[in-house]
């Protein structure tokens, strides 16, 4: 414990009370103390590097290289992602990875190359070695997108994990996005990130990092293509990047540089190469497709004030129907558990959760319960002597369990990287299905307790199964959260096979998505937080997880009504859209900010209803194809330069583009268009793009565009599933995927596509089939047809 972490201790002793904040001090202190008597001291090192080439061994999909003192292991599989390991690292084993790694491409081919190197010739890539063991990674057609500089280890004289260096150039006009859900961005500038999962224990803003979902994954996108890179190791690390510049006139350009440092773990990579759609497809199909969330989970969800006693609950949902707000989830925090066992419901507060959840449920809303890793070490606790039955719990290394100052006291924590842990938790879920929760929250999961400090829980010291290969918390904490969320998933996926999952998590790491979403923490209420929202959001979809968002009030302090407006009216066009009021942070609901917030915030709340079949649509798309619902406005062109540089703005699907008001005492904002005709959906107004255009932002509404042609799902006011369909320009075609879920289970979805064309002086909509073209069976309504307005 350092000198600020000791000031933060005595702010903790003040704001948790001294008692507890006493224990976490003393907890804090023994987690240090741990460490250093268990963990090896770090002596003195020896650098290596590869040094020359001296014997090569092609095999499918490339080959094995061996340098003098390495050896490097290249093979391109048969969905066209490259993977290569050093000093004999395979694939797997892999937290990433789900199922079994991908066939090896038959006809990828490693042959000579100039200077005493290698290469390997695929189709969509080629990847050239060296004779010293660097590695560029180049397009078919030979321009360089990545340049990975022969690696460096430092290895402990002693023995012990190496810890090592990875230096790597990128093209001049390249921009970085991804590393998970960082607040500053979503294009990382230049500077330093780190990879560990961390709370930061209060609101968070875009000059935060890390926070709670890291990856080693970057997505860089340049003129030449776009590439996705992976470094699988869950060590603690860094990764420093900066952007290159290029020459004016006849100046040289400076290539972008990152460089990659981890405290262990295999040096080990994946990149895949091509358009931003085909990286993200090529991502999901090595890490697993996208959950598909249940269809309730796509429309508001509400956290927090009001929801402390069934008798709350019950009084929050009757202001919603009183005022006319569509609310179709209510989460229960950690403030619903009985303080004495953590893991059930107190029955005080809520004697009755089962009638409860039912009452709600026949007026279409469900129950969500938040759920921690944090188990009360007292006998008594029925998870707690479950868990010492199953030995369950993480130990240090003196073999004694491991124990952190969660709310209720003193607590343990399941080791989750042990299957036969994951099924005993999972199997906790069942208990909450009978009363009804509908789905689960999981909180404090890097893991982390009250004023941790920003530290994990656990010692780094700590023992963990890993799969059987034994370890430590080094190597566990990032891949932490991760596997809670598995246990979770697969243990609903037991409990309730009928129904699909609903899981969102605090804390992951590379392949999240496939057991869930992302509710990103305790994002800053203030205007700072409102733009880090977003960023989190684009981030964690270019890193493939497609369903993720932040609580519209923010964390710390009550916003503004303008603020509220702005935060609600964004949240309403994210894939996880979720309330929250507190009264301990000064938070409100929409009703206490007076009838003109009030009415704004049911027209979001309309909208966002109304917008739920397209929103369905884009889950099945994200599961099917791993694009993200949420999209930067380069998606469709990232050689666009001027859209790359663009932050204030997405794409929703294919079909939206969304401009939220990210600063105070706006009414009109600049907006940065893709090529194409855009409607203004509020006016009909026509836009003309590429291009920059001001649009009009008053506080009732953020400016939300559609693309001409496009065929929108929508909900009518009767509740039946119509189209909106945009005028295409006259002499073009349009159209629009459709995919109609039958609800919250695993049915296969009827999927329609339909086509947008002018006939003569009518637009003409008509759903493709195997057999023909038909009729739609939905209504349809065709807008922008006023020409006069669609001129520029």
């Amino acid at each position: 414990m350092d000198g600020r972490d000791l000031v933060r201790s005595m702010k903790a002793v003040g704001s948790a009370g001294a008692a507890q904040g006493l224990r976490t001090v003393r907890a804090a202190w023994r987690r240090n103390r741990a460490d250093a008597a268990a963990l090896p001291v770090r002596g003195p090192e020896r650098a290596r590097v590869p040094g020359p080439v001296q014997e090569v061994e092609p095999g499918p999909g490339g080959g094995t290289l061996r340098f003098s003192r390495s050896e490097l292991r290249i093979r391109v599989a048969v969905n066209g992602a490259v993977f290569w390991g050093w000093d004999g690292a395979e694939p797997e084993p892999s937290y990433a990875l789900t199922g079994r790694c991908p066939e090896p491409d038959p006809r990828a081919v490693l042959e000579p190359d100039k200077d005493g190197g290698w290469r390997v010739i695929a189709e969509r890539v080629t990847v050239v070695v060296s004779r010293h063991g660097a590695i560029e990674v180049c397009t078919p057609g030979g321009v360089m997108l990545r340049r990975e500089l022969p690696p460096r280890w430092w290895e402990p004289e002693g023995g012990g994990p190496a810890r090592w260096m990875q230096r790597s150039e990128v093209a001049a006009d390249a921009r970085f996005f991804g590393l998970g859900g960082r607040a500053s961005g979503p294009r990382l500038r230049d500077g330093t990130y780190r990879l560990w999962n961390t709370d930061p224990g209060r609101g968070f803003g875009p000059g935060d990092d890390p926070l709670p979902l890291t990856m080693p994954v970057q997505l860089v996108v340049a003129d030449a293509a776009t590439h996705l890179v992976f470094h699988d190791t869950s060590w603690d690390g860094t990764v420093t990047l900066r952007e290159g510049e290029e020459g004016a006139g006849s100046g040289h350009d400076r290539s972008g540089a990152c460089e990659v440092r981890m405290d262990g773990g295999p040096l080990r990579c994946w990149v895949m190469v091509g358009t931003p759609a085909r990286v993200l497809l090529a991502w999901v199909s090595l890490t697993g497709a996208p959950a598909l969330p249940p269809a309730w989970a796509l429309g508001h969800q509400l956290a927090g004030r009001g929801t402390g006693s069934e008798d709350e609950v019950r009084r929050t949902v009757a202001g919603h129907q009183e005022h006319g707000l569509p609310l179709d989830a209510v989460h229960l925090g950690v403030d619903h558990y009985d303080e004495r066992q953590v893991f059930t419901v107190d029955q005080e507060r809520f004697p009755k959760p089962a009638v409860l959840a039912e009452d709600l449920r026949r007026d279409g809303i469900r129950l969500v319960s938040a759920v921690g890793p944090a188990v009360r070490a007292v006998r008594g606790n029925a998870v707690y002597d479950g868990g010492v039955a199953e030995d369950a719990f993480v130990r240090d290394a003196s073999g004694r369990f491991v124990k952190g100052v969660a709310r209720p006291g003193e607590a343990v924590f399941p080791d989750f990287t042990h299957a036969r842990v994951r099924r005993w938790w999972g199997g906790l879920y069942a208990e909450r299905i009978a009363q009804g929760f509908a789905g689960f929250w999981h909180d404090m999961n890097e893991p982390t307790v009250i004023a941790a400090f920003g530290e994990s829980t656990l010692p780094r010291s700590a023992r963990h199964a890993l799969e059987g290969r034994g370890g430590d918390h080094r190597e566990a904490h990032n891949v932490y959260g991760l596997c809670m969320a598995s246990a979770a998933y697969e243990g609903l996926r037991e409990l309730v096979p009928e129904q699909r999952p609903f899981v969102v998590s605090r804390s992951g790491w590379a392949g999240l998505q496939h057991y869930g979403g992302v509710w990103s923490g305790e994002v800053t209420t203030g205007w700072p937080g409102l733009r880090a929202s977003l960023s989190l959001v684009l981030g964690l979809g270019l890193c493939g997880v497609p369903y993720a968002g932040s609580d519209v009030s923010g964390f710390d302090g009550g916003p503004s009504p303008e603020l509220y407006l702005r935060r609600l009216q964004l949240g309403a066009y994210l894939p996880l859209f979720r309330t929250r009021a507190s009264v301990r942070a000064g938070h409100r609901e929409p009703w206490e900010f007076g009838a003109e917030v009030l009415e704004h915030t049911r027209t979001a709340l309309v909208e966002r209803r109304r917008l739920l079949p397209y929103f369905v649509t884009l889950a099945h798309l994200a599961r099917r194809t791993g694009a993200p619902y949420v999209r930067p406005v380069w998606w469709g062109a990232p050689g666009n330069r001027a859209l790359r540089d663009c932050e204030d703005a997405f794409l929703l699907g294919d079909c939206l583009l969304v401009a939220p008001v990210l600063a105070p005492g706006g009414d009109r904002r600049a907006v940065q268009l893709p090529r194409g005709r855009w409607y203004d959906t509020a006016t009909g107004r026509a836009y003309q793009g590429p291009g920059q255009v001001l649009v009009d932002a008053p506080p009732s509404r953020i400016p939300v565009l559609a693309r001409a042609g496009a065929v929108i799902p929508v909900r009518g006011d009767d509740g039946r599933l119509e189209l909106e369909v945009w005028a295409p320009v006259r002499g073009r075609t349009g159209g629009g995927v459709v995919v109609r879920d039958a609800g919250d289970g695993w049915e296969e979805p009827v999927v329609e596509r339909y086509v947008a064309r002018w006939e003569g002086p009518r637009v003409v909509v008509e759903r493709e089939g195997e057999d023909g073209v038909h009729v739609p069976s939905h209504r349809v309504r065709v807008r922008g047809l006023d020409e006069r307005r669609a001129q520029m």
